[in-house]
């Protein structure tokens, strides 16, 4: 299975306190880069939810968002938390004591602390299984976006393919020709050479004619590049960076070709080739 590193997915959890609400967002990255965005109260959850995506997805930009909405019917029974209050009122303690000049917490300070009224917020703990379950649904529904959309970049690409093919193969057969033209060119060059004596001209074009007339080893690689590239695709996985390796060394061939190049369609056919490797690259920069 090829995948794109594009993808959205959205899973909501209806709970009696509220809703869970989590986000899946992907985009293209040069590696996996993971951001999320928990609620202060589900921060201890990050570990466990990270180490689901790494194992979900091998590469790409991902930004996770959970949130949590109470129900405007759920009870509210407030509570204080005794143990935060213990810890800001130790600490309270220390900067007095460093900073006499500074002000103490008020009433209202601390009950504006995070996590402070328990009530507000059911525990990180109680939600544990249920966030991961929520992420393992979404997760589930952004690989399938990104499967999707993997199949239609792979369409595409082996559509450029099968055109690149059948322009490698166009000229293989004309090379015989291409090959008796331009000695029929050379040949008149050097008799006019012969007349006038020119030895370092005949050497001249005989080393032009050597350099610039065999293209069948620019061919052959190009064919051997494009069956390698096709076999990637079918085999699946995290292969984009294997693509892009291989659109290096296909422009390259191609470049070489355009550059050896003694006939206008062999000149055209190169121009081609590169443009379909441009497209096919553009394209590879969204595969996993």
């Amino acid at each position: 299975m090829i995948y794109s590193m594009t993808g959205f997915a959205v899973a909501t959890k209806e709970l009696e306190q509220g809703a869970l609400n989590l986000e899946l967002r992907s985009v293209n990255h040069r590696y996996l880069d993971i951001q999320l965005r928990l609620p202060e109260e589900l921060r201890l959850l990050e570990p466990a939810l990270r180490e689901i995506i790494v194992k979900g997805v091998g590469r790409g930009k991902v930004d996770c968002r959970l949130s949590f909405n109470p129900s405007s019917n759920a009870p509210q029974a407030l509570q204080l938390n005794t143990n935060l209050m213990k810890q800001l009122a130790d600490l309270n303690l220390e900067v007095t004591a460093a900073l006499p000049s500074a002000g103490s917490l008020s009433a209202a300070d601390v009950l504006r602390w995070p996590g402070m009224l328990g009530g507000d917020f059911i525990s990180a703990e109680s939600l544990r299984d249920t966030c991961i379950t929520l992420l393992q649904s979404a997760l589930h529904e952004l690989n399938l976006t990104r499967s999707r959309e993997g199949e239609k970049l792979k369409a595409l690409l082996l559509e450029r393919i099968e055109k690149m093919e059948q322009m490698v193969t166009g000229v293989t057969p004309r090379l015989p020709e291409i090959m008796a033209t331009y000695r029929e060119k050379l040949g008149g060059r050097l008799q006019e050479a012969l007349i006038n004596l020119e030895g370092e001209r005949i050497r001249q074009e005989f080393a032009l004619f050597a350099a610039k007339i065999d293209v069948d080893e620019e061919l052959t690689r190009l064919s051997t590049h494009l069956v390698e590239t096709k076999r990637t695709l079918d085999r699946g996985g995290a292969v984009g960076k294997r693509l892009d390796f291989l659109m290096q060394e296909l422009n390259r061939e191609a470049n070489t070709l355009g550059s050896k190049s003694v006939d206008a369609g062999v000149s055209r056919v190169a121009m081609e080739l590169k443009v379909l490797i441009e497209q096919m690259r553009e394209q590879i920069q969204n595969i996993e």
